[in-house]
């Protein structure tokens, strides 16, 4: 089925707020296995409103609104789409009661206009609203749909995932299953190089690249007429990809790489500490975001400056002099360092130059190196981004650093299951 998704409000015009119903809404329906053909974003004007309608209603079958459902003389959405598939609006009693219990748990008065949200397409199914007020539908007639949902975020994606998503798989005779492939190390174009033969010849389970930064992911979605049918399908297309991917793939359940890393190291108690320099703190800060990470995670030293290198590491001034404190030298002493004050088992520390200034021809933006101690061993990794911009360099290198760890981490785990062979 094909799909438009149509934004109401003059503020996403202005730029006032940033749109983020049609990414989740476009990503959700992808799953479902519908095709997203447009996205519409139209102020709180009637008459404009009812041109994008009565636009996408030839080009598509099912038109999903979100915002324009409140009480307000310019909240008109669901008169518009009322108006396109000609059905009248009634009130809803089920709605109004719920009306009048919110405003009675909160002790206000229910003026006039809030009663509008009340009124619904006489023939819609009503889609309640469990975390605001204003209820949002569904309504068909001759073969289209239109959707109406609310405008904040996290009122639309509550509806979507309790009511709509499950009106819409009744819409279809078949049953969809998906998987989320995620990859770092290889970039989209490459990826979709070594998988050319089978995005060419792709059928049913289809494949759908999605470029994130620094990583890639890769959808796997079959159409069966039985889940068994569609999870055998998609399952076949992982191994062929798994075949030729393997070390680049990091999750197979569509799970950020920090979640992948943090998992690992909780469910094996495997201590963690880090010395970061050009990252500030930022792995440590994203370790910190993950429930749990306490039973692990031991310190994060920033050492930004020579001083506290010296001083709360112990690296060498002799060091600093003759390499500088971006070198490999630096950041092996830096890693001896943390692995000595906090007697954890994992030892990261960084250092570089994250630019846009501090580079020279001999040492660039962009210049990183890594230091990892895990038991008795030490590697350390160098690295050229090649890219100026400051926030780009420190977000890549987390992920390289928790790249280096997962890597570690799983060979550690299989030298260990080898060795109970």
């Amino acid at each position: 089925m094909n799909c438009s998704l149509i934004s109401v409000g003059t503020e996403l015009l202005f730029g006032q707020i940033t749109n983020t119903n049609t990414v989740y809404l476009s990503q959700k329906l992808n799953v479902l296995g519908m095709n997203v053909l447009y996205h519409y974003t139209v102020g709180d004007n009637p008459a404009r409103l009812k041109d994008i309608m009565k636009f996408a209603l030839e080009k598509s079958d099912i038109i999903i609104t979100t915002g324009g459902l409140g009480p307000t003389q310019d909240d008109l959405t669901k008169e518009i789409a009322a108006e396109a598939l000609e059905d009248p609006l009634v009130l809803h009693q089920p709605s109004y009661e719920r009306l009048e219990s919110f405003f009675k748990r909160i002790n206000k008065k229910m003026t006039d206009n809030n009663i509008k949200q009340a009124y619904l397409p006489q023939n819609a199914e009503v889609f309640q609203n469990d975390v605001g007020t204003a209820p949002g539908f569904a309504l068909s007639k001759k073969g289209k749909i239109i959707i109406c949902l609310p405008g904040p975020p996290g009122e639309m994606k509550h509806m979507f995932e309790k009511y709509t998503d499950k009106y819409l798989r009744k819409k279809s005779s078949h049953i969809i299953h998906s998987k989320m492939l995620r990859f770092f190390g290889i970039g989209e174009s490459a990826l979709e190089t070594e998988l050319l033969d089978l995005i060419t010849e792709q059928i049913d389970p289809t494949l759908a690249t999605y470029a994130k930064e620094g990583e890639v992911s890769l959808r796997i979605t079959s159409k069966r007429e039985s889940m068994k049918e569609a999870e055998d399908a998609v399952d076949e297309m992982v191994e062929k990809i798994k075949s030729r991917l393997e070390g680049y793939i990091y999750s197979y359940q569509d799970e950020e790489l920090i979640e992948v890393v943090a998992k690992k190291m909780i469910k094996h108690h495997i201590s963690i500490s880090t010395a970061e320099s050009c990252t500030g703190g930022l792995l440590a800060s994203k370790l910190t975001d993950i429930s749990g990470i306490s039973s692990v995670f031991d310190r994060c030293i920033v050492s930004y400056s020579n001083d506290s290198k010296i001083e709360e590491l112990g690296v060498k001034p002799e060091t600093l002099d003759f390499y500088g404190a971006v070198s490999r030298e630096t950041a092996i002493e830096m890693v001896k360092g943390i692995k000595k004050v906090s007697g954890s088992r994992l030892c990261l520390a960084v250092t570089g130059i994250a630019g846009p200034g501090g580079g020279t021809e001999e040492k660039p933006v962009g210049l990183v190196y890594i230091a990892m101690a895990f038991d008795d061993e030490i590697s350390c990794k160098k690295f050229n981004l090649r890219r100026s911009g400051r926030s780009w360099n420190r977000n890549y290198t987390v992920l390289l650093m928790l790249d280096m760890i997962n890597k570690a981490l799983d060979k550690k785990l299989i030298n260990r299951q080898l060795s109970h062979l």
